[in-house]
């Protein structure tokens, strides 16, 4: 099972994995959590557990049917690295990968401290991008040390919602930064200036920046619909992608 996405930066998510639980500020509004509620009050296939990590080998084969190259966002209503989920359950998920390589994957996790001791033994797919969730300095930032020490082409981050000023931080060895406010219900407000300092670092090592949304607040800070807000920052949209790519946009 993969669903359109209406993600910006992506193009279809693939879900074999439901379900997480909460370990830092970032997952405070959980979208995931808040759409599994909606799901499991539906009675929609594969969310009878609600948001208990749960796997689902029955969804593992989906992209093996589709030959269009796509771009896949890995587990959109979880984390891969969750540790409820085995390292053998991740090793079948790689194994679609490897069997796909018309498919461009993107796998974002919030425990990365599992990374490198994962891939320890284990080669990251070449048509695989491995990103860590970076909100705030005391969680985020540790996670990208985590996430360099794992040999992957592409390393991105996900700087979703981005909660404080990051100040200066190593970008040695990404080569992605996405950077968006958060929207729904108790969202948290985003300063520009918090914005501007990630994309000016972001240019000054060439790493490809994608600016996703403003989120609840618009870029002068008055609170209404993320969609009325907008993507646009400095009079343009940041659609940056890595090299290693085939999205045309």
């Amino acid at each position: 099972m993969t669903t359109l996405s209406s993600i910006e930066w992506t193009e279809q998510t693939w879900n074999p994995v439901t379900g997480c639980t909460k370990i830092s500020p970032g997952c405070k509004h959980c979208y995931a959590e808040t759409m599994t509620r909606r799901l499991t009050a539906m009675n929609v296939k594969g969310y009878e557990n609600g948001f208990v990590i749960s796997t689902h080998p029955e969804r593992l084969n989906a992209p093996l049917l589709r030959k269009r190259p796509t771009i896949y966002f890995v587990n959109s209503m979880s984390d891969l690295f969750h540790e409820g989920v085995s390292d053998d359950f991740v090793d079948q998920v790689l194994d679609v990968i490897k069997r796909t390589p018309q498919h461009t994957y993107q796998i974002l996790t919030k425990r990365a401290e599992r990374l490198p001791v994962f891939f320890a033994n284990r080669a990251v797919p070449t048509n695989m991008w491995l990103g860590v969730s970076v909100e705030d300095i005391h969680y985020g930032i540790p996670r990208i040390d985590e996430l360099r020490k794992v040999n992957a082409n592409i390393r991105f981050l996900s700087i979703e919602p981005l909660l404080e000023d990051l100040g200066e931080f190593n970008l040695e060895g990404i080569h992605w930064v996405i950077v968006g406010g958060e929207s729904g219900f108790g969202a948290r407000r985003m300063n520009p200036e918090w914005v501007t300092s990630i994309r000016n670092q972001c240019v000054g090592k060439g790493v490809a920046f994608f600016f996703k949304q403003w989120g609840a607040f618009s870029a002068d800070g008055v609170k209404k619909n993320k969609k009325v807000n907008g993507r646009v920052l400095d009079g343009r949209k940041w659609e940056e992608y890595p090299s290693q790519t085939n999205v045309s946009s």
